[in-house]
């Protein structure tokens, strides 16, 4: 095979925007272009998108990194996707239907933020029934069978008009192929498919009041799973090759949810992947550790068969708001909107701008931690991911005064930084109660790139951060997909072997451990206390 000028393309659908980017079969990254797409947010917490209006973000963001690159479309040799675990709603041949009481059809997709079905998660999770004990004990409103429940519930013209119901990710490829086979990765970690007997379970979907779903023999959710990068169907249609700017037949694989392909782009740079935590750190964060044998962690999702890495259990944590928590604060200080102007006329958002200045301010990037002195964050302003699989969690913040200065800006900052460090480091303790090893964290995605953000949540957790050389490991994670789809590299672990390469490790400061330790203790009281008076 002549490898020369050949290149392969991952996508990625995030929260807020679309991108491609082209690699060569090196794993270098290319280019990547990046397009916005629409959010819509409702009263009552409801957030939506359209699946048109992502489509066509991808087919610009495909067709400009050919151009950029001036890769000709048949040196493509395949092409993979990752999204958002958002649930996707569509009747005959596709048409989009509104999730909403409006009617408008451009808002059809449930994100996965959004959480109009916690009253159905709470229904479900009170069933006690034995297929939540794959999920950490407790059903999420992120995930797809409460939301198709409050459908059932609150839109049930809707409900009984769609034709397929889609994770984002299982939405494209059968966009991009005509093919409906579904994503193990998609089906399993947000639909309760159980990957290890290779099954749906119909007592659960009678019990929750979805036996409608059963009768039709599962065909609106998904008769045919696959493992992620398995070739999906024939390849691009005629019509999808050239909305792109591909070739029709050009191979796309099955994909997998946004988070995971980040794990495939990072757990992969050591030798020991299997005590490698992949540490997804964008709008929400995820964590996804792999092992040999299936463990149950009370409050983290899992253990799911063959979810991210073939042939291992995986178990996935996270933050319901990583970065977006981060947004939110500092976008509360009263100094907020003048600092946002300092960081446009520096050409950098206002996370970095502030990270930059508290660099500045400090001997090194561990004493930064100094700058939040008598400040404490719980970023937990959309609920407890994990470990406590709590929708009604929300955040404290404590320790401010009356200041309203560039300087009590960077102390908040440092503060919520810090605070997503310690949440990060409960759910590391509870998997290691249970027995799963983690010698370091690999991190990705956008809101951790920064050296600072790197070294403060090497502190706080007190493991080696490891980060990638390739910046943009998600979209890495949806390539090695196509590589694998394409007959490039023989399955996702070498494809991971050949693509993924460490860049740097952030060692865990000794001089700053005790900070850290007195600092997690008190995070966790306030974490208790604001549970003993939630109402």
């Amino acid at each position: 095979m002549n490898n020369e000028n050949k290149a392969v393309i991952g996508v990625d659908v995030g929260s807020g925007s679309v991108r491609a980017g082209i690699f060569d079969l090196e794993g270098n990254l290319l280019t990547r272009i990046v397009h916005k797409i629409n959010v819509f947010r409702r009263q009552g917490g409801h957030v939506e998108q359209s699946s048109t209006d992502i489509w066509r973000a991808v087919c610009h963001c495909i067709k400009q990194s050919l151009e950029k690159t001036e890769t000709r479309a048949e040196d493509v040799v395949g092409l993979g996707f990752d999204a958002t675990c958002s649930l996707v709603v569509v009747g005959e041949n596709g048409y989009p239907l509104a999730t909403s009481a409006d009617g408008d059809t451009e808002h059809n997709i449930i994100v996965w933020m959004d959480h109009r079905a916690t009253e159905q998660a709470d229904r479900i999770n009170k069933t006690k029934h034995p297929i939540l004990k794959y999920i950490g004990g407790k059903i999420s409103p992120e995930m797809e069978t409460p939301k198709l429940l409050w459908l059932k519930e609150n839109r049930r013209e809707v409900y009984d008009k769609a034709w397929q119901f889609f994770d984002l990710a299982d939405y494209l490829t059968w966009r991009a192929t005509g093919d409906l086979t579904r994503s193990i990765c998609t089906v399993t970690c947000k639909w309760t498919w159980l990957a290890h007997e290779n099954r749906w379970d119909p007592d659960y979907f009678r019990t929750i009041g979805l036996g409608d779903l059963v009768d039709d023999n599962f065909k609106r959710i998904g008769q045919k799973m696959a493992a992620p990068g398995t070739p999906c169907g024939e390849g691009l249609t005629d019509f999808a090759a050239e909305e792109m700017g591909l070739l029709a037949g050009t191979p796309v694989a099955i994909g997998m949810i946004d988070a995971h392909a980040g794990g495939l782009g990072s757990v992969g740079v050591t030798d020991g992947a299997l005590s490698n935590l992949a540490y997804v750190f964008g709008t929400s964060s995820c964590t996804m550790t792999s092992t040999q044998e299936p463990i149950m962690v009370p409050g983290v999702w899992g253990p799911y068969y063959s979810a991210m890495v073939p042939g291992y259990w995986l178990n996935e944590g996270g933050q319901s708001s990583a970065g977006a928590a981060i947004d939110q604060l500092i976008a509360m200080h009263p100094m907020s909107t003048e600092a946002k102007d300092m960081a446009t006329n520096a050409g950098v958002t206002l996370p970095v701008f502030l990270a930059n200045l508290a660099q500045e301010r400090s001997e090194t990037a561990s004493a930064a931690i100094e700058l939040s002195s008598g400040v404490y964050v719980v970023p937990d302003f959309l609920g407890n991911r994990a470990p406590f699989a709590d929708p009604y969690s929300r955040a404290v913040i404590a320790g401010l005064g009356i200041e309203r200065n560039l300087d009590s800006l960077v102390s908040l900052y440092i503060a919520g930084l810090s605070g997503i460090g310690y949440g990060l480091r409960q759910i590391i303790d509870v998997q290691h109660a249970q027995g799963i090893k983690t010698d370091s964290i690999v991190i990705s995605g956008g809101a951790g790139r920064h050296p600072l953000v790197r070294q403060i949540l090497a502190d706080a957790c007190e493991l080696p951060v490891i980060s990638t050389k390739c910046n943009e490991p998600v979209l890495l994670g949806s390539a090695i997909l196509g590589v694998v789809a394409a007959n490039y590299a023989p399955s996702v672990v070498s494809a991971m072997r050949q693509f993924t390469h460490k860049d740097q490790t952030y060692i865990a400061s000794e001089k700053y451990r005790a900070t850290h330790q007195r600092r997690y203790e008190n995070y966790k009281v306030l974490q208790r206390t604001a549970k003993a008076i939630q109402e």
